[in-house]
């Protein structure tokens, strides 16, 4: 048994670098997308570049406290952390201040501060703590929907907030679910509920229903199994019913801006003229970014040096839009870059969570390494015309106070419980 004073703390520092390395050059990213050709001035905090250079420094406070607090406080006080956020989610429709049309932020005076941003870290601990009691076991029901409702209840307030971006973010859980032994049949279920709504828009329910018949018989004859009659008949019962739903709710239910951007995704307007003017009005944002990325080439334009981004072609370029001015200025070169980073981060996450010790550090790595991927992966999709635009920020990368603390504090807090393995036996 080690005593007190035997302790020992070893900081995974590759997981440290890499950060970093986000964080430095996603700053350079920010000042070539926020300054306007004129003379740089680091000490005009009016400037985006200015304020995420106080942003990284504060994010150096954080970090040394992170680290500085006891591992085990972040288990035992869990739930705690995750009452607070959940407070802090609700207190946004009180005091909140609606930006872009989301009731998300506090504000502060000389800043604004997104409750959100915080809450996945505290919903990471919260779904890690829950798992990983002695009386949990994912194979059962009743434990499968509490921590459903863990998930569900910050998700639910932060749709309320009109922010669906952050909202779909808590879809990463479902992973950190499945390895701790969520039942295969779910992620099966989510992957076909997917597939339905996207037929369903795509090609009409006839297709859907054809397709959900030739799924369950293909299934069947690859397991060798007899195709149950009742089971097919109620799978394509529910299909067509989840068809009906998907296309009740796309024409009655979805606000006209995320209908229009799902259109312009699936080209579901016939007529290419049509399709052309819904680009180059609502699809704004993505017509300038697929063109700021393009023109890049293969090596950019070089630091600074970038037309359409100095030109402002591209809103919120700082922000959600970060990628495009990768593309311009740093060209293929300086994309697969950041990507390389990226997937190095999230694998090195995955790696350590599986030598962690405690269910409670595994549960949690792959929490953070899961919300790493889902905004990595919706980000650069958006920004590339992959899939639809969602409001959501690049991590450690796009310009923002509250996202990267937040960002910070949920890999810090790993690193933390990854560096005290070595006193738990």
């Amino acid at each position: 048994m080690l005593r007190k004073t035997d302790r020992h703390f070893k900081f995974d520092w590759i997981t440290i670098i890499l950060f970093f390395l986000l964080v430095g050059f996603g700053w350079l990213n920010i000042l070539s997308a926020s300054h306007t050709g004129e003379t740089l001035d680091y000490f005009n905090f009016q400037d985006p570049y200015s304020k995420q250079l106080i942003f990284i420094m504060l994010s150096v406070v954080l970090i040394i406290i992170t680290l500085s607090i006891d591992a085990k406080f972040y288990e035992r006080f869990s739930s705690i952390i995750y009452m607070v956020a959940l407070l802090s989610l609700v207190g946004v429709f009180i005091f909140g201040k609606t930006i872009n049309g989301a009731t998300s932020w506090y504000n502060l005076g000389v800043m604004t501060f997104q409750p959100s941003e915080f809450a996945k870290a505290a919903t990471a601990l919260a779904v890690a703590k829950y798992i990983s009691d002695l009386n949990t076991d994912l194979k059962y029901f009743k434990d499968q929907l509490k921590v459903f409702i863990i998930i569900a209840i910050p998700a639910i307030l932060i749709l309320l907030q009109n922010d669906t971006g952050s909202t779909l973010v808590y879809a990463a859980f479902f992973f950190v679910l499945y390895r701790e032994g969520l039942p295969t049949i779910y992620l099966i279920s989510a992957l076909l509920v997917i597939i339905i709504a996207i037929l369903t828009l795509k090609f009409g329910i006839i297709i859907t229903t054809i397709t959900a018949v030739v799924s369950v018989l293909a299934y069947h004859f690859t397991r060798r199994k007899k195709p149950s009659i009742i089971q097919t008949t109620l799978i394509i019962i529910a299909a067509i019913l989840f068809s009906f739903a998907i296309r009740y709710a796309y024409n009655t239910i979805i606000p006209a801006h995320q209908k229009d951007r799902i259109s312009i995704w699936l080209r579901l307007e016939k007529d290419p003229s049509e399709l052309r003017k819904m680009r180059q009005t609502v699809a704004y944002n993505l017509n300038e970014s697929e063109k700021a990325i393009s023109s890049g080439g293969f090596s950019g334009k070089g630091f600074l040096e970038g037309t359409r981004t100095t030109g402002k072609f591209v809103p919120e370029q700082h922000t959600d839009y970060i990628f495009t001015t990768v593309g311009e200025e740093w060209g293929f070169i300086g994309t697969f870059g950041v990507v390389l980073i990226f997937v190095l981060l999230i694998i090195r996450i995955l790696h350590l969570s599986e030598l962690q010790k405690s269910q409670f550090s595994r549960a949690y790595g792959y929490a953070v390494a899961s919300i790493f991927f889902i905004h990595f992966m919706i980000n650069i999709g958006m920004v590339m015309g992959l899939i639809p635009t969602i409001g959501i920020p690049l991590p450690l990368f796009s310009y923002g106070g509250s996202g990267l603390w937040g960002f910070t504090i949920l890999l810090f807090i790993f690193i933390k419980l990854d560096s005290n393995k070595i006193n738990e036996w």
